[in-house]
């Protein structure tokens, strides 16, 4: 009995020094600031081991136990962070907590129209409500040449801007935001990874920029699944350049702005050259700002024999090659989503 006494006593002492050890700064002399990213929806394992990654703690368990101990799980902010090595285990979860990171993460999903990211940058306390859209109308944007030159209709509420801001993760600083900059480096961003990465696959599509943007942001609101992006932009490409009507409802949620709500009989008669119901063609710009798989499938389109789709309730997307067909499938599937 004293043997397993002493032996826990000195297992414990043990596990105090490796504890202390584990959870002490890396250098205690040492001044230099380094940036650390947290992204969003990281756990405490994946934050412990990035840490333990970049130098800044000794110990990814140490980190762990520290921060269960203190019942912190779960409250550790994204953002990019200025650590230093002389900072504690206990000094480095203050921060991550409660502390301002140096920049914050703005991330613009695909499909965003200039709206939604407006609204995006009003909700993170970025801007005042209306700057983005109001800046994308009348900033100066002269440089980018791969802009188009004539805008008309609803694409005026995202200026020449609507479907050329690259929908990625940025990080910005709250203090020294200005959304004229913001909005420059998605369209670098898009230069860089659209114009310059994919200049290959432009040049052999035969089409337009303009057109090949704008088809990708109908395929990005079209479409649910990886899978059906490159089948839709055949079936949209064939009706397009055979002179059928597209006849895709997003154009007309994009006219009303119903991101979710029904649409009714009366909003597919809505006489705007977006109404992709109404009028042959593509609309007059893009209609949200497409990521890049779906300006690879407007690039790259799959042939196929058919010329109708839908969503069903289910889930799964639907292709028929008659009309008949097709209306057999929206029986089947009343109440689907987008379709054509």
């Amino acid at each position: 009995m004293k043997k397993l006494f002493l032996y826990i006593i000195v297992i414990s002492v043990a596990f105090a020094f490796w504890y202390m050890h584990a959870t002490s700064a890396i250098s205690s002399d040492s001044n230099e600031r380094k940036k650390v990213i947290i992204e969003p929806g990281w756990s405490t394992i994946q934050i412990a081991e990035h840490l333990a990654d970049k130098g800044f703690i000794r110990s990814p368990l140490g980190f762990r136990l520290y921060v269960r101990s203190q019942k912190l799980d779960g409250s550790l902010q994204a953002g990019v962070f200025l650590l230093q090595k002389s900072q504690t285990v206990s000094e480095i979860v203050e921060v991550l907590q409660t502390g301002k990171a140096e920049e914050e993460i703005v991330t613009i999903p695909e499909g965003f129209t200039v709206l939604d990211i407006d609204n995006l940058l009003t909700s993170m306390g970025l801007i005042k409500k209306g700057e983005a859209v109001r800046c994308s109308q009348e900033c100066d944007f002269e440089s980018y040449d791969f802009l188009p030159d004539n805008i008309t209709g609803l694409a005026q509420r995202g200026g020449r801007l609507e479907g050329y801001l690259f929908p990625d993760t940025y990080y910005v600083q709250e203090e020294s935001f200005v959304v004229k900059f913001f909005l420059e480096r998605m369209l670098n961003a898009f230069r860089s990874t659209v114009l310059e990465g994919q200049a290959d696959a432009i040049a052999a599509s035969g089409r337009d920029l303009s057109e090949l943007i704008t088809m990708a942001s109908l395929i990005e609101e079209e479409t649910r699944k990886e899978e059906e992006r490159d089948v839709v932009s055949g079936i949209l490409w064939k009706r397009y350049d055979d002179g059928r009507g597209l006849g895709v409802d997003a154009t007309v949620r994009y006219i009303l702005n119903k991101q979710t709500e029904a649409i009714t009989h009366s909003d597919l008669n809505s006489n705007s050259a977006y109404n992709t119901r109404k009028f042959k063609g593509l609309p007059p710009g893009p209609i949200a700002n497409p990521g890049l798989p779906s300006i690879i499938a407007a690039a790259k389109p799959k042939s196929s024999p058919y010329w109708y789709y839908l969503h069903g309730n289910d889930g799964k997307i639907y292709y028929a090659v008659t009309n008949e067909e097709h209306n057999t499938n929206r029986y089947f599937q009343i109440g689907s989503g987008s379709e054509d």
